[in-house]
């Protein structure tokens, strides 16, 4: 007889697009615990690429979810629904003052944020948007042509046009590329899949003050560094720097499908009847589960402790790693850490698996830890363990060559 295993990847290889290869199939979470289809128990420092970042079947998400789906599921935006507006206030409440536009994803996000700053600056003949080098926006073609890293955009040519890049944190660099076409600049607080690379202060401060000066949309893509992930609630927040315009999604609802579009006020008026649309944006269900995750972060401290256990993982990651030659940095904020090696980071990542410790990666050489953000200190020395073993074994790989 076949394993469920066996089963489910026979049925992956039959019926499901090739898009991904997995190799472990979950069937449990709890807090920051997976269990596979064998029983064995592994260490969560992934949260399905930044979502779960309350951890797996968070109380009172579950609670809020299995309330809500007794109740009502979805109507679709033609009709109003009593969470949507709830979750849309809270947002507001703890960011700047504006409004939400509900979607499913990161990429939709982006794309409404796009479609934002396009309706705006086409009013005056701009329509061009400056993103970064090694940025990651999504992939959809708008999206992609934003992404600031080719090897995406492989075999989807001609690009759309509209965008160009610039390298990050570079502020000259920046402000050459601006003309009389351009109508915003997107960027990262933290890039993520481009290597956890944090923004200078100073240099988002000065492109604040030149998008002010030229009367350009300063657009932040939150999508993996927003939701508490660098230990405040919104990314601009650890910053001191408001964009115009942001997108959020993944860890909205802690694992349900949603992405969000806010902007400034004097912006509300944008987007109206007809311009944009979702059919699935804030149903009751989802909505539900997002407001049950602002209230999480309002009881639970979450945080605080994101930032001190950051701070906690970071240090002795750097302590390990002098350890080793191949270690050159760790760097990131709250719990968005990268361990920068000088070569590719999948061999460790695969050894970390092999400790059942669930980690990823980020460009081609950073090790990437997404914990989840109510991460105890004994699970953080748990977590730097298992990292430990697995230089200590990458190590000993390289020494014989």
């Amino acid at each position: 007889m076949e394993s469920l295993y066996e089963e489910t990847l026979e049925r992956y290889r039959k019926f499901v697009m090739p898009t991904y290869a997995p190799k472990i199939l979950f069937v449990r979470g709890q807090g920051t615990r997976l269990w596979d289809a064998d029983g064995r128990e592994y260490l969560d420092f992934a949260t399905g690429i930044s979502v779960c970042n309350l951890g797996h079947c968070h109380k009172g998400v579950t609670s809020a979810i299995q309330k809500q789906a007794e109740t009502l599921v979805h109507v679709s935006n033609l009709y109003m629904n009593g969470v949507m507006p709830r979750l849309a206030e809270k947002l507001i409440e703890n960011c700047f003052d504006g409004v939400v536009f509900f979607c499913n994803s990161g990429a939709e996000a982006n794309e409404g944020m796009f479609k934002f700053a396009r309706k705006i600056g086409n009013k005056s003949g701009r329509n061009e948007i400056i993103s970064m080098d090694n940025s990651f926006h999504g992939r959809t073609l708008a999206t992609l042509a934003a992404t600031g890293r080719a090897k995406y955009r492989k075999g989807f040519e001609p690009d759309m046009p509209g965008f160009k890049q610039v390298p990050f944190n570079d502020f000259d660099a920046l402000k050459g590329a601006i003309t009389p076409k351009t109508c915003a600049v997107v960027l990262e607080p933290v890039q993520g899949e481009g290597g956890v690379l944090p923004a200078n202060r100073e240099y988002l401060q000065k492109v604040r003050s030149l998008c002010d000066e030229k009367n350009i949309l300063l657009l932040f893509d939150e999508v993996q560094c927003g939701t508490g992930r660098i230990g405040t609630r919104y990314a601009w927040q650890s910053f001191g720097v408001e964009p115009d315009a942001l997108s959020m999604a993944k860890a909205i609802a802690n694992g349900l499908p949603m992405g969000a579009l806010i902007v400034k006020r004097k912006y509300a008026e944008t987007l109206t009847v007809g311009t944009h649309a979702s059919t699935f944006g804030g149903t009751p269900l989802v909505s539900a589960a997002a407001l049950a995750v602002q209230e999480a972060f309002d009881r639970e401290n979450v945080l605080e402790n994101c930032q001190l256990t950051g701070e906690y993982l970071r240090e002795n990651l750097a302590q390990i790693g002098q350890k080793y030659p191949f270690v050159k940095e760790v760097r990131g904020m709250g719990l968005m850490i990268g361990v920068v090696l000088d070569r590719e980071a999948a061999t460790l990542a695969g050894l970390c698996l092999k400790q059942n410790l669930v980690v990823l990666t980020a460009g081609e050489t950073v090790l990437r830890l997404l914990p989840p953000l109510n991460l105890t200190r004994a699970e953080a020395d748990e977590g730097l363990k298992r990292i430990g073993v697995a230089l200590e074994e990458l190590n000993s790989i390289i020494q014989k060559g």
